[in-house]
């Protein structure tokens, strides 16, 4: 089977949720599903639930605390380079047929990675593989190489009332 490009962005909820529902719906099918989440080192619920499903791995990149563009250190974005192989290493092992690059897009906004590296692993994209990248920002010169793009847009939302991040909602 064919597999295609995705890439979930916008400043909408939902993105890393849509990704998360197609790796669960492709493990119903019995394909092998690598996570790579970027960005994200905190516990979230979603976490708990995946490590209790045999077709899908997940591991997270990202510190435990929120940084700014004015934060990012070499050190971290060495950590982003050696997790982006590591996900192209996934990708090409033959083992997984969806591969999710969580908050990518964020990343590369982020100058945590290069948008070349990444449009080189679109590029060794293998044929059978279903490769989604989601994040804020992502970058036209991706959207371009994309075959499906959803743009998740705020119509309105609660955080604008106060309302914070809340456990098996948003984290």
């Amino acid at each position: 089977m064919k597999g295609y490009i995705q890439i979930y962005t916008g400043n909408g909820k939902g993105k890393t949720t849509a990704a998360i529902g197609l790796a669960i719906r492709a493990a119903g099918h019995n394909k092998n599903c690598f996570i790579g989440q970027f960005m994200k080192g905190r516990e979230y619920g979603e976490l708990k639930t995946l490590q209790k499903i045999p077709q899908i791995e997940i591991e997270q990149f990202g510190i435990t605390k929120c940084i700014t563009k004015e934060e990012v250190s070499e050190e971290y974005k060495e950590k982003s380079k050696k997790a982006l192989l590591k996900c192209e290493s996934k990708m090409l092992s033959g083992k997984y047929e969806i591969i999710v690059l969580d908050e990518i897009n964020v990343s590369v906004w982020f100058g945590l990675i290069n948008e070349k590296d990444v449009l080189d692993l679109i590029a060794k994209k293998p044929e059978n593989v279903e490769l989604i990248l989601t994040g804020r920002y992502a970058p036209e010169s991706i959207i371009e190489k994309a075959d499906l793009v959803t743009e998740m847009k705020i119509i309105k939302h609660y955080y604008d009332k106060g309302v914070n991040a809340r456990n098996g909602i948003e984290k």
